[in-house]
């Protein structure tokens, strides 16, 4: 096998594997609105939990979608065999993961005083791939191991925020963001 054709399949396998969080995290601004997780409270310091950004349909929606994704991708690898196959548990969690690695950020980007959609690069590209692989370990730590293998978790760690972006500036141009990143 050439260089090429193993980078190639890395690249494969990593967005195979990240794929319900990859679905999760935009699909979550499609079905956002509605009413906030933290219902439009403060903290203790005056500033909000979390923001208006951050709704209870967006956390379902997007959960929901990457769950849809997931259980196909069950019945993709269990035909074509060439794929690993995402356990039930690292579906939920890659997918809720990825929103909960979100919502934390937020709550740490309104601590800092940062204001609903301010630049925080890197940060703002990888929340949702931390909280995914924390929430997956946490719950299935073999399968998480056995897929995330380091030269995977390179790969993702490189290709997400290049993703990020780039979805980030079709949802800007499509208007279902208000920023371009």
């Amino acid at each position: 096998m050439s260089e090429i054709t193993y980078l190639f399949n890395i690249i494969i396998l990593a967005l195979w594997l990240m794929l319900p969080a990859y679905i999760a995290n935009p699909t979550a601004v499609v079905f956002g609105g509605g009413t906030p997780i933290d219902f439009g409270k403060n903290w203790r310091d005056g500033r909000r939990i979390l923001g208006d950004g951050k709704t209870f349909r967006g956390l379902i929606g997007g959960t929901a979608c990457g769950i849809i994704i997931g259980l196909l991708q069950r019945q993709i690898s269990q035909v074509g065999d060439i794929l690993i196959t995402p356990s039930l548990i690292a579906i939920v969690t890659l997918s809720f993961g990825a929103l909960f690695g979100d919502i934390v950020k937020s709550f740490f980007k309104r601590r800092l005083g940062f204001a609903r959609g301010a630049k925080l690069p890197l940060i703002d590209q990888l929340d949702f791939v931390i909280g995914a692989w924390v929430l997956t370990y946490a719950f299935d730590p073999q399968w998480f191991t056995q897929s995330f293998e380091p030269l995977i978790i390179i790969t993702v760690l490189i290709l997400t925020p290049v993703l990020h972006r780039v979805t980030n500036i079709i949802g800007y141009y499509i208007k279902l963001k208000k920023e371009p990143w």
